[in-house]
């Protein structure tokens, strides 16, 4: 009897609502669609054999790959060097460059896309400023092309490579890369030698976070991509919506969950930030790189040594120019970075307020019309208030339930927190599309397509992710003995966490209630699978409009979701400050 008490006090419990739900929604449905692609109880690879015998497939699959291989070496050339010049920022310029990157990648997806449409358009700015200045006579075609489909994939998941590497980057040891120098190394070297190496974790993570988002990438590709550019995912879309061939699909998306549960296996997803481990990493695979040249590597190192202590009084004393025309061509790459995050938003902001029957840049005259629009529109105003019902309850699920989890999480062992942290992570983990239709089956199951309730269940399991990671991280920092000088106090488990434990982990859970929000609030793909015909959320409104006609009130919905992530970090800035530690009258 005792061993069950033990049992039921085991904070694991508090998981089992987070992973039910997971379960059921996700869980169940793609084992079945994993068997739906086998022809079970037949079992056969017929389906795959179909799927790379038609070669519109394989130039599809070969074609998602290319992109997604581009654009996240594309992030990762222009990333590295932004975070590398965002960290060796001071500490209050640095906040306010992380808040400038946080800015777009909180900012609706749709609204982002819409403004390269705006900016890249036969009549958009681009296009606009080269007539003007008079180096074209017609306008060029810039949308609906592949480096259209480049520039705006990237402006997406540049964000998702830039956090990673600072997170990473925060928790290098500076004092190893000072050392460097004071042993000679030229700043290049101590970079190269010493540095880059520990970095290698946030390149990694923001590497394959940015690869598999883009194997599942539908929108962005979609919008703003040519016929001949269309990515795996915009043909699992069509097949949902035109044939609805259950076997074609599933093969279909398991092929493209292959591509990324190999990379995700093979080098794995680590955001951590410790040195040593990474230094321990590099150290061995260098070893076992080069097993058979070590005695020769330590005979080289031994009569280099003289020249490296000559070289060490020579740029012990070596004037700076360098580094700081070094520094200066950093900060231009940050200034270029932010405004290419940014300017996108100002654009559509300012366009907005266009006084024409059409946009322009800069506006001919102020007016308010399109605003008007939006608000005395039904059909617009209407979908905007189912968003908001759906995302608020989506917040209250996802936020109740990934906290209960991920509380539970911070009791267990280490490395079956690890296990049920991935496990509680993959809808946010694996490509989008995959998920939209392992949910679209399990509701079919439960009988809620097309039902509100069956988009809050959908749009919680990514949800529920989110709140789970932010607030394992709060949780990582709080001080236990806190709770145990509770329990001294003969509190209870309850007492203790509703007295204790949740007024000081709040900022967190509230953080991560504005990421479940917005995650809801801007979801299209989940959405356009499960809500049938009846229900249009804001953003399926918007690609719906985006796809078939350019209506200038979307100019003003995005200029309104623009100016959300502002409102969300103010109202995340002011629950940190409430909760920071008060000082004393007699406090130093």
């Amino acid at each position: 009897m005792t061993r069950f008490k033990n049992l039921g006090r085991m904070p694991i419990w508090l998981t089992l609502p987070a992973f039910g739900v997971l379960l059921v929604l996700f869980g169940i449905p793609i084992v079945r669609l994993f068997l739906i692609s086998l022809n079970a109880p037949a079992f056969s690879v017929a389906n795959y054999l179909a799927f790379f015998g038609q070669s519109a497939n394989v130039r599809v699959l070969f074609q998602t790959i290319e992109i997604s291989v581009v654009v996240t070496a594309i992030c990762v050339v222009i990333g590295y060097p932004t975070a590398f010049m965002i960290v060796a920022a001071s500490k209050r310029l640095r906040m306010v460059l992380v808040v400038l990157v946080l800015i777009p990648y909180l900012t609706s997806l749709l609204a982002r896309t819409y403004a390269w449409i705006v900016i890249l358009g036969d009549n958009g700015l681009v296009n606009k400023l080269l007539l003007d200045i008079g180096l074209i006579s017609t306008p060029i075609p810039l949308l609906y092309t592949r480096w259209s489909m480049y520039v705006g994939m990237v402006h997406v998941m540049l964000p998702l490579m830039i956090l990673p590497l600072v997170s990473v980057m925060l928790g290098i040891d500076k004092s190893l890369t000072a050392a460097a120098p004071s042993m000679g190394a030229r700043p290049f070297d101590a970079f190269w030698r010493v540095f880059f190496p520990l970095s290698l974790p946030g390149v990694r993570s923001g590497a394959l976070l940015v690869f598999i988002l883009c194997l599942g990438f539908y929108i962005t590709p979609a919008a703003l991509g040519g016929l001949g550019d269309a990515m795996l995912s915009t043909f699992i879309a069509a097949q949902v919506k035109s044939t609805f061939n259950i076997e074609q699909i599933a093969s279909s998306a398991f092929v493209l969950l292959a591509i990324a549960g190999v990379l995700l296996s093979v080098l794995g997803l680590d955001l951590s930030s410790g040195h040593d481990r990474a230094s321990e990493t590099v150290r061995r695979s260098q070893e076992n790189r080069l097993p058979s040249f070590g005695a020769l590597a330590r005979y080289l190192n031994e009569l280099a040594a003289p020249y490296r202590a000559k070289r060490w009084t020579a740029e012990l004393f070596r004037a700076t120019s360098s580094r700081n025309s070094t520094q200066l061509m950093g900060a231009v790459i940050v200034v270029l970075v932010m405004f290419f995050l940014l300017f996108p938003g100002v654009v559509v902001i300012v366009m907005s307020f266009s006084a024409g029957a059409y946009l322009e840049f800069p506006p001919s005259g102020l007016s308010l019309q399109w605003y008007r629009s939006f608000f005395g529109n039904p059909s617009w105003t209407g979908a905007a208030w189912t968003s908001i019902q759906i995302a608020t309850a989506v917040t209250v699920v996802s936020t109740i339930l990934g906290t209960l989890a991920a509380y539970g999480l911070s009791r267990t062992s280490p490395r079956l927190r690890s296990a049920l942290t991935l496990a509680i992570l993959t809808p946010i983990t694996i490509p989008l599309i995959v998920v939209g239709i392992a949910v679209f089956l399990g509701l079919v199951d439960l009988g809620l397509v097309g039902s509100k309730m069956g988009i809050v269940l959908a749009h919680s399991i990514g949800a529920i992710g989110y709140v789970v990671v932010i607030v394992s991280a709060t949780l990582a920092n709080f001080d236990r003995r806190l709770e145990q000088a509770a329990n001294s106090m003969r509190a209870g488990p309850l007492t203790t966490f509703r007295r204790v434990t949740l007024p000081l982990i709040m900022p967190g859970i509230m953080g991560g209630a504005v990421f479940a929000f917005i995650h809801s609030f801007d979801e299209v793909v989940i959405s356009s699978l499960v809500s049938g015909f009846s229900i249009r959320t804001l953003p399926l409104k918007m690609w719906e409009n985006i796809r078939h006609e350019i209506d200038p009130t979307i100019a003003a919905v995005s200029s309104l979701l623009m100016l959300l992530p502002i409102l969300w970090m103010i109202a995340i800035y002011f629950m940190w400050w409430r909760s920071r530690p008060k000082r004393g009258p007699n406090s130093i």
